[in-house]
């Protein structure tokens, strides 16, 4: 079971990094190029369509990840792991998704900026995780 689990969890963490990597060097740095009249349709569109492409990978990937550790429980880099899970949905539920519901109101150089800084962690947290569980793997 453990090994499945670590299987599914890899794979939707790989997912998951790719993802970001593209988001954060492509994707949200072109949000600068939008005109400002066009940006928050723009923008709640890329919210809507986005949310296929994240919420559900997301989600099997903490639960995935709160499984390992149901499985094994004394296994410390199964923790350490969840934990960083669980930073890279506070990252996400407290400042790229208030970010982004602003933005979706106004458009606004300073929150696309803020936005851009503020994904690092993200980017960072999942890649780290990714090549942590390769290594493990």
């Amino acid at each position: 079971m453990e090994g499945i689990l670590l299987k599914v969890h890899l794979l939707f963490t790989l997912y998951m990094c790719g993802l970001i990597w593209f988001v954060q060097i492509v994707h949200y740095p072109l949000f600068r190029l939008i005109r400002p009249e066009q940006f928050t349709s723009y923008e709640q569109g890329h919210t809507r369509l986005t949310a296929w492409l994240t919420a559900p990978q997301m989600t099997i990937e903490l639960f995935s990840a709160a499984a390992l550790i149901y499985v094994v429980m004394d296994n410390y880099f199964y923790w350490f792991n969840f934990l960083g899970v669980l930073l890279i949905w506070v990252s996400t539920f407290f400042i790229q998704v208030p970010l982004h519901n602003q933005l979706s109101q106004k458009h606004d150089p300073k929150n696309i900026q803020n936005l851009i800084k503020s994904n690092w962690a993200r980017t960072i947290l999942w890649t780290i995780r990714a090549i942590a569980l390769i290594l493990y793997l």
